[in-house]
């Protein structure tokens, strides 16, 4: 993986238009995934997208990759919900918190169905292209030893 200039990030200018289209873009991405719309979603990401377990050291790559990291997730907790607790949007991309609950049904990056309703929390960032105008995929953190 190339790494990232993050001084050249800081240093992105601010375009009021380009965070309207950033915002809409995340805002098509989040109602696609409450619909369980795969084609949705995939819409709104770049073709060479990836997305990121990094704690769980997985990544999917392009919308092939993307849409096997979505029916995993879909078929592990086929009830998953996200409450969004936090978000920044900037000409980076978009950084998301939520509390995501859903019932644990299949396996999902290792962990064995419980069975269970279970909450944790995610921490989420969607790198943008400035170029295709979609997101470059997910960067995903989660905590299960959240106990509630």
């Amino acid at each position: 993986m190339t790494p990232i200039d993050v001084r050249a990030l800081v240093k992105l200018p601010v375009d009021p238009a380009e965070h309207d289209a950033i915002r809409a873009e995340w805002t098509r991405h989040s109602i696609a995934e409450d619909a369980r719309d795969i084609p949705g979603l995939m819409a709104t990401l770049a073709p060479d997208c990836a997305y990121e377990v990094p704690q769980r050291g997985r990544r999917w790559e392009g919308h092939a990759g993307a849409t096997r990291f979505y029916e995993e997730l879909l078929a592990a907790f086929p009830d998953i919900h996200f409450a969004l607790t936090n978000i920044v949007i900037g000409p980076q991309g978009v950084y998301e918190e939520a509390l995501a609950t859903g019932t644990h049904t299949k396996e999902w990056l290792g962990f064995a169905p419980s069975g269970n309703h279970v909450e944790f929390r995610v921490i989420i960032y969607f790198p943008w292209d400035r170029e295709c105008k979609k997101f470059r995929g997910e960067r995903v953190f989660f905590d299960l030893g959240q106990k509630r």
